[in-house]
């Protein structure tokens, strides 16, 4: 029983640390071990701590859904889809309250309504939203949530609603392996959900965000009051939450959330804007439908369908051949889209799209637009082949898992033209002036078939070349030249490592110290890096044992690139890890970062236990609600730069 209860405590730690931290301490094998024990351990004994973490994978399936009444009705919300409209309803709610009154703002996310019961500290049932009065118990499939808490601290009665989500980058992963992949993230929630094998919904990967109170044995006497138990009691929040007390800042914060909404890891479709006070909304009551005292505020659709005319394969700097979709031109959120992106061959097998089928398609703002399944088919469609050779150059072409490239290492114009743009670019060896111009250029005209070939080139080489007069040649020379003056970690991201960004890069620089270290570094050595995985570390470790790559290596040394190697500085944030959110008042991220770095400590993305304080800026949002939660410091840019000054 010891041994069981120690395992249980053990498992439930890893997952908070790997589900709600993003902060794994142990390995994936490593977690498997022990749960394989406990489960064994349970079978021996017949004995399930209330608390184990075997309760969260899915009993038997179900014959059919209980139905289940809300103590407190889930109403349906109110909507507008105008700034104009949502002014409308602000005043009517100032006229009917003699001022305006202070509101909350949410996201209001894409997914399932869910209704948690809790009763002394405990989940006793988990129901549908269904038609607001009675929905469908679903408390196996919830339970299987790894954000939903199966005990809270309160030992009272209360209703917590949230929405079940599946995250965009678990939709993803579950596509690539799934026989039947799903159309998109909503659909992936509901039918996750609302299947009677809970074993199934443990395998979606769901989250569950929280966001309202129903029914509650205390007072409830704001908004903001019923945020702060829902954090406090361990529930995943997401997203960003503010007070406002003017119409400005309203639609300020509108304009914000448009702006960011496609760069988030889940779907929301508009904002839902609540008084905040709950003695006001007493006062205001509810219609039928709707609440008064609350409305939605709709965003323009994101996804629409469309006719898929044609595919055809883009070659990368890496050689991956990228199929991009040419479609019939439709309007998404007001930006007329005829291409689109497939990811790869895999991903067209496992959507049946073909050339002729009608599509979904979702628009992101910071990324080329994506086909996320097929709408309808046709008996004309026709089926979408690979090609035999490189499109650019007629090289042979390879599979590298569900990937397709370009062998030709010697002349495939795209393929080096994009080499040598990322090699000149601003974050890896930052040479001024340098296009992707400039290396077609280059190629066409000087040859240029290496990237070690730039520090050959002299100012004759510019004469006859358009647009190099007066003195440009010799200022791309200049840069060219302060070139070969680097760090590693810009060498590292210079050199085209198929995977690496500029942060990964910087994390092996830290980690390895010099090029040599780098070069023969363990694949388990690369793996205890947060970010790098099992295919990444295996691209670093086959990159450095190419002949091609040292070769390319050793002649950029010999013609004078130098990197510096700078021993870990110290300073008042020695031995920190410092996590930054929201815009600050004065500093960029980059100059808050470079400010951390110089002085000893180290930036992280995500919060955590080990995280030493959070700084914070404008529109600070979950990582905010995280660091509350785990009790971590926080800061705005004034203390931080005071910190700096006094050291």
């Amino acid at each position: 029983m010891e041994r069981m209860k120690e395992l249980v405590e053990l498992l439930n730690r890893y997952a908070k640390e790997y589900y709600e931290q993003d902060n794994p301490t142990v390995s994936d094998a490593e977690y498997d071990s022990l749960y394989d024990e406990l489960v064994n351990l349970e079978k021996e004994t017949g004995i399930v701590l209330k608390n184990s973490p075997t309760l969260r994978v899915g009993g038997a399936p179900l014959e059919k859904f209980e139905q289940s009444t809300h103590l407190e009705k889930l109403y349906s919300l109110d909507k507008c889809q105008s700034k104009d409209e949502l002014k409308e309803w602000f005043l009517k709610i100032e006229k009917a309250t003699g001022a305006f009154q202070p509101v909350t703002a949410e996201y209001k996310f894409d997914g399932l309504t869910l209704n948690l019961l809790y009763e002394n500290g405990r989940l006793v049932k988990a129901a549908t939203r269904g038609n607001g009065e009675v929905g469908e118990v679903v408390t196996e499939q919830v339970k299987t949530i790894k954000t939903v808490p199966l005990e809270i601290d309160y030992k009272g009665r209360v209703e917590v609603q949230g929405e079940g989500i599946m995250r965009l980058s678990r939709l993803e992963r579950y596509n690539k392996t799934a026989k039947i992949p799903l159309k998109n993230a909503r659909n992936g929630v509901a039918g996750a959900i609302r299947n009677l094998d809970p074993k199934i919904t443990a395998k979606r990967g769901l989250d569950l965000f929280c966001y309202n109170i129903g029914y509650s044995d205390f007072e409830i006497k704001s908004q903001t009051d019923m945020r702060n138990f829902i954090v406090k009691e361990g529930f995943c929040t997401e997203g960003e939450f503010k007070v406002f007390n003017n119409f400005n800042d309203v639609f300020t914060f509108i304009d914000h959330v448009e702006q960011i909404r496609n760069s988030l890891d889940y779907l929301i479709d508009g904002l839902v804007f609540k008084i905040n006070d709950v003695f006001v909304r007493k006062t205001l009551g509810f219609t039928e439908k709707f609440p008064k005292w609350a409305v939605a505020f709709k965003f323009k659709a994101e996804e629409k369908t469309t006719i898929l005319k044609d595919v055809i394969w883009q070659v990368s700097r890496t050689g991956k051949l990228n199929p991009l979709a040419i479609l019939e031109s439709v309007d998404i959120g007001g930006v007329t889209v005829k291409r689109a992106t497939l990811n790869n061959y895999d991903d067209i097998k496992r959507k049946g799209v073909k050339i002729g089928s009608r599509v979904f398609v979702r628009r992101s703002n910071d990324v080329i637009p994506e086909i996320t399944g097929v709408a309808e088919h046709h008996d004309s469609d026709i089926d979408i082949v690979p090609p035999e050779n490189c499109p650019a150059c007629g090289g042979k072409i390879v599979f590298k898992g569900s990937f397709l490239y370009c062998t030709n290492d010697s002349n495939c114009a795209p393929k080096f033209v994009s080499q040598i743009a990322h090699y000149a670019s601003k974050d890896a060896m930052n040479i001024e002036g340098f296009s992707e111009k400039t290396a077609e250029q280059l190629y066409n005209d000087l040859s240029l078939k290496s990237i070690d070939m730039l520090y050959d080139l002299k100012k004759e080489d510019f004469l006859n070349l358009e647009g190099f007069k007066d003195k440009k040649p010799e200022k791309i020379l200049s840069e060219i030249e302060k070139s070969k003056n680097t760090t590693l970690d810009r060498f590292l991201y210079a050199i085209g490592i198929d995977g690496i960004g500029k942060k990964t890069a910087r994390d092996i620089a830290t980690k390895f110290k010099t090029l040599s270290n780098v070069m023969n570094a363990k694949k388990s050595e690369l793996l205890s890096i947060d970010g790098i995985g099992e295919i990444l570390a295996e691209n670093i470790v086959d990159f450095f044992k190419t002949d091609k790559n040292i070769t390319l290596i050793k002649k950029l040394l010999e013609k004078g690139v130098k990197i510096e190697y700078s021993s870990q500085k110290s300073g008042v944030f020695s031995g920190m890890t410092i996590v930054l959110t929201g815009k600050l008042p004065t500093l960029t991220r980059g100059q808050a970062e470079k400010i951390i770095i110089d002085n000893g400590g180290q930036v992280s993305s995500s919060v955590s236990r080990n995280t030493s304080f959070v700084l914070l800026g404008d529109d600070a949002g979950s990582k905010l609600d995280k660091a509350v939660k785990l009790g971590i410091k926080t800061m705005g840019e004034k203390e931080f730069l005071e910190i700096v000054n006094r050291s």
